[in-house]
């Protein structure tokens, strides 16, 4: 069995990510792409937007109370199957006309709801904390689970420490793909030269290839041991949009003077 991802950080921050999300419908999960999700919550043929709500509702309660995914299946299944959002039906795709046999609600698409949710929410909790700390503690150190359902280059990256402002973490933030379980250790500059780091270190190579996005014919580069979609920092596009709000007020409040 694989091992659970954890998610026993201090909730606040994930929380505060979370619930700062709109709302978005999409029929396949290629229509809200990477840093999108960060500005909103969505779930694959939900075009049902009170339904998409209730949803929302019970992964909120799974942050905010450390929910396990029983827990968290307990609440929202009977929800799910009274709304007939549960099984295989046919539904319209409303980008081609064309109407298809779907998957929608499953045990398995629960899970990954489940498991997806809280932990970009988390990584975009530590994320923020990263920056708010990075002064006393400014390395990170990616941290792999290192079993047998580990990808290959993921464990390769294991023990790879950088400056948390080194490019690198913008597309190998983990998670890197679905049900990734990696993570990324803080650590201050006399902790990083004791795992080894030396100011000449520089990123492991990121070989890429070819993905072409077949909900909008747009070809990505996407680097190797990531999964299309994922190779960005859940949180960032977030923190890089209210630092822009903040330096303007800061500006105009200089040219005010």
């Amino acid at each position: 069995m694989t091992a659970e991802a954890r998610f026993d950080l201090p909730p606040e921050k994930a929380l505060a990510f979370f619930r700062g999300k709109g709302y978005a419908t999409s029929f396949a999960w290629q229509d809200v792409w990477q840093q999108e999700h960060d500005a909103a919550f969505t779930v694959a043929k939900m075009m049902d937007v009170d339904l998409l709500r209730d949803v929302r509702q019970a992964v909120d309660k799974a942050l905010a109370e450390g929910q396990t995914f029983e827990m968290f299946r307990q609440q929202i299944e009977g929800r799910l199957v009274q709304a007939g959002w549960w099984g295989k039906a046919e539904m319209t795709d409303p980008a081609t006309g064309e109407t298809k046999l779907v998957q929608l609600g499953s045990p398995r698409r629960l899970r990954t709801i489940f498991r997806t949710n809280l932990q970009t929410a988390y990584q975009a909790g530590h994320w923020a904390e990263i920056q708010a700390t990075k002064a006393e503690a400014p390395y990170l150190m990616y941290d792999a689970v290192d079993d047998d359902a580990t990808r290959e280059e993921h464990a390769a990256w294991d023990g790879t420490v950088l400056p948390a402002d080194d490019p690198w973490w913008r597309t190998h933030m983990p998670p890197n793909g679905w049900n990734c379980r990696c993570g990324v250790i803080q650590l201050s500059a006399a902790q990083a030269q004791e795992a080894g780091f030396k100011p000449t270190d520089q990123a492991p190579a990121s070989p890429t290839r070819e993905y072409v996005n077949p909900r909008t014919g747009v070809v990505e580069r996407v680097p190797v041991g990531i999964d299309p979609g994922w190779a960005y920092n859940p949180g960032a596009s977030r923190a890089d949009l209210l630092q822009q709000q903040l330096d303007d007020k800061r500006r105009l409040f200089q040219e005010g003077q």
